[in-house]
């Protein structure tokens, strides 16, 4: 068994590092000045500009099928890339990739949607959650009714990441209220959604600088041929939207808290009390050894969880261990961090505030800590994982 890197793994793990170094931080003042105005973080042109220079070096489409013109490097791969972008809060995508359920589209909708939203030409975004249906995805209330070869939907959506600049939307809607409420799973179709055929967005203001959407749907008609996947078949799509994503918080949280920790590091080296740098209070020293001990475990659980994806096998239960740990592990470490850097670290001028806020929604978004743990243990008590079957 294989704990390291090989060569072509960390040649990857240092180009994005400093690309991340040289291109991404230098801008994180920026951001947070046109956060603290009301502005978007970068200006689009920014965003563009950077992401040329990524595909330059060759990081367009990372998980992106070769056939789709992407690198194809794996999860794995993925989730050494993610967390080193995660180093720094300035939001950036390398681009080139798409939602893993829209490759489930058939020939004319892969033209009309896959395709134009790798090469950047369409925005997407999913949504699942309602106002009543959050973590319990059982309770979703939209409705989809057939009308000759349309399809009618109403309803809300809420939280949805993206929402706001999406030209179209993979949206969950019910199109079999009794067999819905007799399965909870079934029942539910996938439609994919052009904004110009009706829904409009409503923007969310929230803690942090996450800015997510409410989607209206009042009469919204839809064409047959806009089903993503089979008809009543949405369920299990929007599952698979969601475990692709647990395992990604993760990563976020470690590079994240890889770079707090540093922060803290380099401070406590610096900030003197008593005479002495409070790199040598004992006080300080545990809450710095307890942080890299908690991001070297997530580390390795977020990677286990990637590496299992890519031999094939079901990581289920495997991203959600990654997912609840990795997302405590980032508000613990966040908040040692904080309480290091004192009253400094509370303001806005470091943007460990920013991360502060930033961490708490990785306990509850694409499955709180509560599903999560719901998951694990039914997993256990009904025999479905069996403890150390992944080793």
């Amino acid at each position: 068994m294989d704990l390291r890197l090989s060569d072509e793994q960390k040649m990857v793990q240092k180009t994005i590092r400093k690309f991340v170094e040289n291109e991404l931080i230098p801008l994180e003042n920026e951001v947070l000045r046109n956060e603290m105005a009301g502005k978007p973080s970068l200006p689009e042109g920014t965003m563009k500009e950077l992401q040329e220079k990524a595909k330059k070096a060759g990081f367009w489409g990372i998980n992106t099928p070769e056939e789709y013109g992407g690198a194809e490097l794996g999860q794995l791969m993925m989730a050494i890339v993610l967390m080193e972008v995660s180093k720094t809060f300035v939001p950036f995508s390398f681009g080139g990739s798409a939602d893993n359920i829209l490759y489930y589209g058939n020939e004319d909708q892969k033209k009309k949607y896959l395709i134009p939203t790798i090469n950047g030409e369409k925005k997407s975004c999913f949504a699942m959650t309602e106002p009543g249906a959050g973590s319990d995805t059982r309770n979703i209330k939209m409705t989809a009714v057939k009308e000759g070869r349309d399809w009618v939907l109403n309803g809300e959506k809420t939280f949805i990441t993206g929402g706001n600049d999406a030209d179209f939307v993979m949206v969950i809607a019910v199109t079999d209220k009794e067999r819905h409420q007799a399965t909870g799973t079934e029942g539910v179709t996938c439609f994919i959604v052009d904004r110009d055929m009706g829904w409009r967005s409503e923007y969310i203001q929230t803690m942090g600088e996450w800015g997510p959407a409410g989607l209206v749907f009042d009469n919204v008609r839809v064409p047959e041929e806009n089903i993503l996947g089979e008809i009543h078949g949405g369920y299990k799509l929007g599952l698979e939207w969601i475990g692709f994503a647990r395992w990604i918080v993760g990563a976020r949280a470690v590079g994240s808290a890889e770079r707090l920790l540093q922060m803290a590091i380099d401070y406590a080296k610096e900030r003197v009390t008593f005479g002495k740098p409070i790199a040598e209070r004992q006080a300080i020293q545990w809450q710095i050894a307890d942080s890299a001990v908690e991001i070297e475990a997530a580390r390795w659980l977020v990677l286990n969880a990637a590496f299992t994806l890519d031999n094939g096998e079901d990581n289920r239960h495997l991203a959600s261990i990654a997912k609840l740990y990795g997302a405590n592990m980032g508000n613990r470490v966040v908040d040692r961090v904080l309480q290091i850097h004192g009253g400094m670290g509370y303001t806005k001028e470091l943007p460990i505030e920013r991360w502060y806020r930033e961490a708490r929604l990785w306990r509850i978004y694409d499955g709180t800590d509560e599903i999560q743990r719901m998951i694990i243990s039914r997993n256990l008590i009904k025999g479905h994982v069996k403890l150390g079957q992944f080793l």
